[in-house]
C-alpha cells in the first residue's frame, strides 16, 4: 500500500468512526419519545456534525476507490467496526463483552487473512 492510498484509508476510517460516534452522542442526548426525540435530535451539533463528517467520507472513499481495487476497499473499510466499537467503549462506556470481542477478532482476523492472501 502506498502512503497516498494509506492516507485515503485513514481519512476513510476517521470520518466514517468520528461519524457513527458523533450520531450515538446525537441520539443519546435527544430528549423525550417518539417525535420529541427527533425533533431534539435536530437541534443538536453531534447530529450535523456527524452528516458532515459522512460527507467528507463520501469524498474520502471515492478518492479511496480510486487507488484501490473494490474487494480490498471493502475489506480494509470493514476495519472501522474495530474503531467504533472501542469509541463506544471510550466515549460512551459501552460493554466490551467476549462475544463482541471475539466477533471483532474474527472479522479483524479475516480481512488480514484475505488482504495477505
Amino acid at each position: 500500500m502506498t502512503l497516498v492510498t494509506f492516507i485515503a484509508w485513514l481519512t476513510v476510517m476517521v470520518f466514517d468512526t468520528g461519524g457513527q460516534l458523533a450520531f450515538k452522542a446525537a441520539a443519546n442526548r435527544g430528549g423525550g419519545d417518539g417525535m420529541a426525540h427527533w425533533r431534539a435530535m435536530a437541534g443538536e451539533p453531534w447530529l450535523w456534525l456527524g452528516l458532515l463528517s459522512f460527507i467528507a467520507e463520501f469524498v474520502a472513499w471515492l478518492a479511496f476507490l480510486s487507488l484501490v481495487p473494490l474487494a480490498e476497499g471493502v475489506l480494509l473499510a470493514t476495519l472501522n467496526m474495530v474503531t467504533i466499537m472501542l469509541g463506544g467503549r471510550w466515549l460512551f462506556g459501552e460493554k466490551l463483552t467476549p462475544r463482541r470481542l471475539l466477533g471483532v477478532g474474527l472479522i479483524a482476523a479475516g480481512v488480514i487473512l484475505v488482504g495477505v492472501g
